[in-house]
Parts: C-alpha cells; structure tokens; sequence
C-alpha cells in the first residue's frame, strides 16, 4: 500500500494519467479524485512521449519490409493503445461544431453517444491524414512521433491550465478544477527543456502545433464559450497530427 509521503502522492498521479490517457494494463487502485487528477497534469506530455516510443516499435522492424503496412500498423497501434479516446472526442466535437446549431443545443450533440457524419469523416481524415505522413518520414519516424505524441499532450495542458471550461460537471471542469496549473508550469518548463538539449530546432513542429491549438481554442470559444472533455480529446489529435507534419517540414529543410 502507497504511504502518504509527497513522492508516493505524485506517484498516484502518474498511475492516474497511464490509466486515463492509455490502455495500458496499469491495474494498479487509485482513487480518481481531484487531487490525483490535478498531480497526473504533471505526467501528461511525459505518457505522450511513452506512447509515442511504443507505437513507433512495429514501425522500426517492419519499415524495411514495408513502408506502407508499416504506416498502417504504427496507426492502428496508437489507436489500440489509447484505446481510440481521443478519436472519440474529435467525432463528437466534429458533430457538434458543424451542427450549426447554438451553444446548448452544440453540447448536447456532443453529449450524444451516436456519432454522425461530420463524426465519421473527422475520423477518416485524420486517420487517412495520420497515415500519409507516417509513411512518408522513413527512418525518422520514431523521433517525430515520439515527440508528436509529447507536443499534442502539452498543448492540452496549456489549455487546461489557461483556458475556460464550457460546462459545470464534465470531464474538463473536473480536471479544470482539480487546481492544476502550478504542476502544469512545472511539467511545460520541464518538456521544453528536454525538446532544447535533444535539439531546438525540433521547437518548430512544437510552435506549430500551439498555432493549431490556439486556433481550436479561438473557433471553440466561437461555439461553445470553453472547453470540454470532447474538445481536449479534439485537440490532441489535431495537434499531434499538426506536429506530424511539422516535423515532415523540418526533416524535409534539413
């Protein structure tokens, strides 16, 4: 049994974010109160990173055989391996956004479990999107997807940290209120400083992936006045496939 010292406290939270954030078999109880939720913040770009290693392994044995399966079972593992969360989030803020409808009537969409057109083909670009660029990093794939699956983590961070929830009781005011942020600041300073002494220039596809998030946040203040779960859910999958391509440019420069 966990002591209740600072390191065993901020060990809950890392058990908190793997088992929120993956379907890794982390059969570990912890209680998902505000407290642990508000420690797992600090570990989210990090489980990026973790996540971004695993699913980057078939890519390096069966990239040399081919590329093309090899795109296609790196794609389907970050699927299996965050258990398509994020997917699910992307379709329900796709189905809600280009409802057309007003903000209660946009979050009810988004509530409904049904997904929709808008739903399904939110899926099929980014996946298709996802894909394309996967196959055409060869042999540094493993670099950009590592540090993708980090970048897109960190700007939901970011907006967990300075940007307003749009309904009381969800996931996102749950974490928005598990009183976050100075763990948050700790964790972004920490990330950045890793990112300087691998090497800066990989800052570029990172600043990119910000513009993208801070666009979503500008449209999704538009529809819905803030964040919720879905939106964050949203956001890392745009955002990693922004850092995707992000990288795609640096490699291509250098």
């Amino acid at each position: 049994m966990l002591r209740y010292t600072g390191e065993n406290k901020m060990m809950k939270g890392l058990i908190v974010a793997l088992q929120f954030l993956t379907r890794l078999p982390v059969n570990i109880s912890v209680d998902f109160n505000q407290e642990n939720i508000g420690k797992a913040t600090f570990y989210f770009p990090f489980v990026g990173l973790l996540l971004g290693f695993i699913g980057s392994i078939p890519y390096i044995f069966l990239s040399p055989l081919n590329i093309n399966i090899a795109a296609f079972i790196t794609v389907l593992m970050l699927i299996i391996l965050t258990g398509g969360l994020h997917l699910d989030g992307l379709s329900d803020t796709a189905d809600g956004f280009f409802s057309n409808r007003d903000k209660e009537r946009t979050l009810e969409i988004m509530k409904d479990s049904r997904i929709g057109a808008f739903g399904v083909l939110s899926l099929i670009l980014i996946i298709l999107f996802k894909y394309i660029l996967i196959s055409n990093m060869e042999f540094n794939l493993p670099v950009a997807l590592v540090l993708s699956m980090g970048n897109s983590r960190l700007i939901v961070l970011l907006q967990i940290a300075f940007k307003k929830v749009a309904r009381p009781g969800g996931l996102g005011d749950m974490v928005n209120k598990s009183q976050p942020k100075s763990y948050i600041i700790f964790s972004v300073i920490l990330y950045l400083l890793a990112i300087v002494l691998i090497d800066i220039i990989y800052i570029i596809p990172l600043i990119f992936s910000f513009v993208i998030g801070e666009i979503i946040s500008a449209y999704t203040y538009k529809k819905i006045g803030g964040f919720t779960g879905d939106v964050y859910g949203a956001t890392i999958e745009l955002t990693e496939a922004a850092s995707l391509l992000g990288f795609w440019g640096v490699f291509l420069w250098i």
